[in-house]
């Protein structure tokens, strides 16, 4: 996979959690209507994607840019579904995945970028996606402020999930041209 691919693919996958992340809180607020119910969700989220990482982990060598593909899809049906979420359990089952998706993700990049590069060579490459990628994060949230006003919460849910989509097809097919 061709770096500057990867970078793009991960800056607009930075937009897409970027954008929601604020807003969602206040969501997951909202509809669990306690702080307890909260960190409760967020733990599942944590506890899933630290306990989905010890599974993947054998299997992340061979299958890294699938992996990372699979992670932005995922994602993208979290995206599309929780507008629809009326309980908590939905919450809590959606967190589950979004936690797998998280390990994905961030396992993934970090194997393509030690993959990718070289020992000595690797400084240029991580600052070049930490700028991009916090760039990203940055104007994520503006953008986010900016849907809320105009449109709903529910909309940024679904502009994420099509960031998603976007991020899973550069992925896709920047793997593709590189084992071509």
């Amino acid at each position: 996979m061709n770096l500057r691919w990867f970078i793009r693919s991960q800056s607009i996958v930075t937009l897409a959690a970027g954008m929601i992340y604020p807003y969602y809180l206040l969501f997951l607020k909202n509809l669990g209507n306690s702080f307890t119910k909260y960190g409760l969700a967020f733990a599942v989220f944590t506890i899933s994607s630290a306990a989905v990482s010890q599974w993947l982990a054998p299997r992340l060598d061979s299958h890294g840019i699938r992996i990372l593909t699979w992670s932005s899809l995922g994602m993208m049906l979290a995206m599309l579904v929780f507008p629809w979420v009326e309980s908590y359990a939905w919450v809590l089952a959606l967190q589950l995945l979004m936690g797998v998706c998280n390990a994905m993700q961030k396992m993934s990049e970090r194997l393509l970028i030690a993959d990718h590069t070289k020992w000595g060579e690797r400084g240029a490459v991580i600052g070049a996606y930490h700028f991009w990628t916090s760039v990203a994060s940055g104007f994520a949230v503006i953008i986010g402020g900016y849907v809320i006003d105009w449109l709903t919460i529910n909309a940024l849910f679904y502009v994420s999930a099509l960031l998603y989509a976007t991020s899973a097809w550069v992925t896709w097919r920047a793997g593709n041209m590189f084992n071509a």
